[in-house]
């Protein structure tokens, strides 16, 4: 027969199982990236030169008033469609000033040449905390205005994007047949920092938790350059940004790029993005039929992270620019 005593230590190990249970099922869970099938593409491209100039009119009245005049959109046009457009994607915190320099020299070259805000960058008070805001959504939605924007701007279209605008020209590129050339540089997959099986848990993790900002340099803070880039950054944001990133990873290993053809450009000496994921990526692409080359900047130039502004002390630009400039030539 069965004891009082019998039963009781059966509906304790009944609990201490089921409790063991959903912790694994939570524990387990984390470690997979949530939120991310929802990021698709949405194209609306300009029918004419005309349209795609009002749009980035439109973009650069935005919110003119609180932004810092060299981070609005820049459009740098020869007053009519072109044989080829440009569109520069810069990277987190930056503006669209980090690609300026390299812009103007593109555009001597005779491409038109378009560089507009991440959203939610580029404000004129660099503490802003309004990189809370950013959603994975409004980046893939602003990937698909840049895209849509320059079919009236420019007969072939090539985009190029360093960092976090890596990321996004890899996502536009991976769903937008329009782009002829993607040039992916340094893109921010994932980070050094972190273990690669833990990120989709890290980025879980900030995505239920309240906010927190970082300095980029704990030392100068505020006194940090580039001058019109933010000092800080959002862990939220930087979770939404891993977001796009998982759902770009998955895109690649079930199927091919839209894009006409890639160029990945990664930075031998590289501090913080994942050179392995980033190889990993590039690997899904070319097994997927993709068109795509690889170069990558010798670790013996000890570049930084940042290989694109020219304030960048440790930068060299007179070695990255032409060589990125032959890229969008070839």
């Amino acid at each position: 027969m069965t004891t009082p005593e019998k039963t009781k230590r059966k509906h304790r190990w009944y609990w201490v199982l089921l409790a063991v249970g959903t912790l694994a099922i939570v524990i387990l869970a984390l470690f997979i990236p949530w939120n991310t099938a929802n990021l698709t593409s949405h194209p609306r491209p300009a029918q004419s030169y005309a349209e795609a100039v009002q749009r980035v009119q439109a973009l650069q009245a935005n919110r003119a008033q609180q932004m810092n005049p060299l981070c609005q959109a820049k459009l740098m046009t020869h007053d009519k469609k072109a044989a080829q457009v440009v569109v520069l994607v810069h990277g987190y915190t930056n503006c669209p000033q980090q690609f300026n320099q390299l812009g103007k020299r593109l555009f001597e070259q005779g491409n038109n040449v378009l560089i507009a805000p991440l959203p939610h960058h580029g404000l004129a008070d660099r503490m802003t905390d309004e990189l809370t805001q950013l959603k994975a959504e409004e980046v893939a939605a602003y990937a698909d205005e840049m895209v849509d924007i320059a079919q009236g701007l420019g007969e072939r279209v090539v985009m190029m994007g360093f960092s976090a605008g890596g990321l996004t020209t890899a996502w536009a590129a991976q769903n937008r047949s329009e782009i002829d050339q993607a040039v992916i540089i340094a893109p921010a997959f994932g980070f050094k920092t972190i273990a690669l099986p833990l990120t989709p848990a890290v980025m879980n993790f900030y995505l239920l938790m309240p906010d927190k900002y970082a300095w980029w340099d704990p030392v100068k803070k505020l006194d940090t350059q580039p001058a019109y880039a933010y000092p800080r950054y959002s862990k939220t944001a930087l979770a939404q940004l891993m977001r796009l990133s998982f759902a770009t990873q998955a895109a690649a290993r079930r199927s091919p790029p839209a894009a006409g053809s890639l160029v990945v450009v990664t930075n031998g000496s590289e501090p913080s993005v994942s050179n392995p994921l980033v190889a990993e990526v590039a690997s899904n692409w070319q097994k997927r039929g993709a068109k795509i080359k690889t170069y990558e900047f010798d670790a013996g130039l000890k570049l930084p992270h940042d290989l694109i502004d020219p304030i960048q002390t440790e930068g060299k630009i007179e070695v990255v620019y032409p060589k990125l400039i032959e890229i969008v030539s070839q």
